[in-house]
């Protein structure tokens, strides 16, 4: 998965995924103009790395097919990422500062034809929050207290604290069959079944995932298409040429260079995303502890030429935490213009004379393009860095036994949800600090946690933003962890193919609310 894999989320691989589920209905869609003329067929960049059990999956792939399996009492709109009730009638309704009740929406049934109930509900948030279970998701809810069914209908929810954005913030809990999930976690896991618009017919973990309609889906959602054929084709040219051939509808992950290739009815967008190329140092490495250091590496940075010569101008230089077209944008106090002058004066005030370690990276292909850039960089200013390219969930291994002096990686949390609160605990609060980067018991650390805690339970919006613009200047100057650059994501489609199409600004492809024309 590009978000979670790259930035080391724990992977749970599920074993069998091949011809799992139910009867697909008759052909695949395996013919250039989608089988039987109802079935939207899509190429996907990344193999089934994970199982689907929305607690845990941490595949990109799964994790986007979710989208179409499950629902939540709240989901995320996949374009504006905006909170939208799903299984709910309506959002979550406030009772005092640390109670909310949500009603289910009536008939919804899940796709063994059961009835989805609040003690559903209950189940899948306990779930999420029991320690023992390792839920990916329990970390973006670490407020609820407690939940309860009051009826068939209704589920209440105490908090431990005040948490402002709660109503939005429970998308990331999908509601999953009690009877089904808590008898086999395992076999749930490779056959998921949710009451979504989709249901899952088969996967192959190198080769597709199937989808069918779900017929009895009663929710603001209805699938638009009969089936869905997603192709798993991992190699850049394969997917492009998938998409120029008309063997699928879309694609996701064009390359750059490709980008200017697409004419005629192959269109093409490149949507801003908060996905960013992050650079993270052990801070508890002597040669990483003084703050001068790691400014004086990003100062060194020649961003401008990275994202003009290795991403083809797909992305914008970081100057916030979160790129300057997020809703809580705040430009930070330290911007990391390129300056080798400062940079070497930075080195020398920190008495660092000659500077020589090993730079982690990950094996995407942009961000082995960008690689020797960066080295080129930090050499104009005397550093040293080896380059060390290799898969993410290797490079993780090592950092998780505090065996790296540097890495530069891709992350993206945004896909969980895109609040400042959010993004900014993914990597400045708990795991990350605490065992990645060595900033556990740092000054600076206390003080973005305590900056964090006091704007999730501040309910005016402002001063909300003004605690989260706070922590930006904070993180922005310490650069233990900090993005480089948040990058474009290019998706491309077959024009007149689909209808309601639109490409996301997170990794994947969404058919919400799309069909076939």
């Amino acid at each position: 998965m590009r978000y979670t894999s790259a930035i080391g989320v724990a992977t749970a691989i599920t074993a069998g995924l091949s011809a799992c589920g139910g009867p697909a209905s008759s052909g695949d869609g395996t013919g250039g103009s989608g089988g039987d003329g109802d079935t939207i067929e899509a190429g996907i960049a990344y193999p089934l790395s994970t199982g689907f059990d929305p607690m845990i999956t941490s595949g990109a792939t799964p994790y986007a097919a979710n989208m179409h399996i499950f629902e939540g009492l709240v989901d995320l709109d996949p374009v504006t990422l905006v909170a939208r009730p799903t299984l709910a009638t309506e959002m979550p309704k406030k009772i005092n500062a640390t109670t909310y009740r949500a009603t289910l929406r009536k008939g919804a049934t899940f796709h063994d034809g059961s009835a989805v109930t609040a003690d559903d509900v209950v189940f899948s948030f306990e779930r999420v929050l029991d320690p023992k279970n390792a839920s990916l998701m329990a970390q973006f809810v670490p407020f609820i207290d407690r939940v309860t069914a009051v009826d068939a209908s209704t589920v209440e929810f105490k908090l431990k604290y005040a948490f402002a954005l709660f109503p939005s913030r429970i998308s990331v809990v999908r509601i999953v069959p009690k009877k089904i999930a808590g008898a086999d976690a395992k076999a749930f896991d490779s056959k998921p079944v949710g009451s979504g618009p989709y249901r899952f017919v088969s996967a192959v973990r190198e080769d597709k995932i199937v989808m069918e309609k779900y017929d009895e889906y009663n929710g603001p959602h209805p699938a638009k298409a009969k089936k869905m054929v997603w192709r798993l084709i991992s190699d850049p040219s394969a997917r492009v040429s998938a998409l120029k051939s008309g063997r699928v509808q879309a694609i996701e992950d064009v390359p750059y260079i490709d980008v200017k290739g697409f004419t005629g009815q192959d269109k093409v967008e490149s949507v801003q995303s908060f996905g960013l190329l992050f650079l993270m140092f052990n801070c508890a490495d002597a040669r990483f502890e003084d703050k001068r250091v790691r400014q004086a590496l990003h100062y060194a940075l020649d961003t401008d030429k990275i994202i003009s010569t290795a991403l083809l101008g797909n992305a914008a230089a970081a100057t916030g935490y979160v790129p300057a077209t997020h809703p809580d944008y705040h430009k930070a106090a330290t911007v990391y213009a390129h300056d080798p002058a400062k940079a070497k004066k930075l080195l020398a005030e920190a008495g660092v004379d000659k500077l020589s370690f090993t730079l982690m990276l990950t094996d995407n292909g942009w961000v082995k393009d960008i690689a020797p850039l960066i080295k080129e960089s930090w050499a104009a200013v005397g550093v040293d860095a080896s380059l060390d390219i290799q898969q993410s969930a290797a490079q993780y291994a090592e950092i998780d036994k505090g065996n790296f002096h540097a890495l530069a990686a891709p992350g993206d949390p945004s896909v969980f949800g895109n609040d400042a609160d959010l993004l900014l605990r993914w990597f400045y609060y708990g795991f990350w600090p605490e065992n990645r980067y060595g900033w556990k018991g740092t000054p600076a650390y206390k003080r973005a946690k305590s900056l964090l805690d006091k704007a999730a339970a501040e309910p005016d919006a402002g001063k909300r933003k003004e605690l989260w613009g706070q922590v930006t200047d904070l993180v922005a100057d310490e650069a233990a962890l900090y993005p480089v650059l948040h990058r474009k994501l290019p998706t491309a489609w077959r024009e007149g193919t689909l209808t309601g199409f639109e490409p996301l600004p997170t990794t994947g492809l969404s058919f919400i609310d799309v069909g076939r024309a």
